[in-house]
């Protein structure tokens, strides 16, 4: 089991925003992000974060986008569609989608519009 499992989302929310704030995006289009990928809105999100709720309960308790399956691309030299532990793949997107919003790619490209 990788340690990224067992670590909160509020540990390492702060620091998609920071990528995201540093390359001109904001919060919210953060926060847009992982409402897409997950089903959580603002408050839903806001909840999980104050209670520092792990990876692995986070993604257990997420309704998943249909259209995950149009991630694709690497994070860290490995390619998202190829990882097989379906909750390490589950936290890449997330890092992909992250990674998107950063480069500048549009809303509608990173939300597989």
């Amino acid at each position: 089991m990788s340690r990224i499992f067992t670590t909160s989302v509020a540990a390492v929310y702060p620091h998609y925003v920071t990528k995201a704030e540093r390359k001109g995006r904001t919060k919210a289009e953060v926060d847009e992000v992982i409402e897409w990928l997950t089903g959580f809105d603002r408050a839903a999100l806001d909840a999980h974060l104050e209670e520092g709720t792990t990876f692995e309960d986070f993604f257990a308790q997420a309704r998943l986008n249909p259209k995950v399956s149009l991630i694709t691309g690497t994070v860290c030299g490995i390619r998202v569609e190829e990882i097989e532990d379906p909750l390490m793949q589950q936290i890449r997107w997330l890092d992909k989608l992250v990674d998107e919003l950063a480069k500048g790619r549009p809303m509608s490209k990173v939300l597989r519009s």
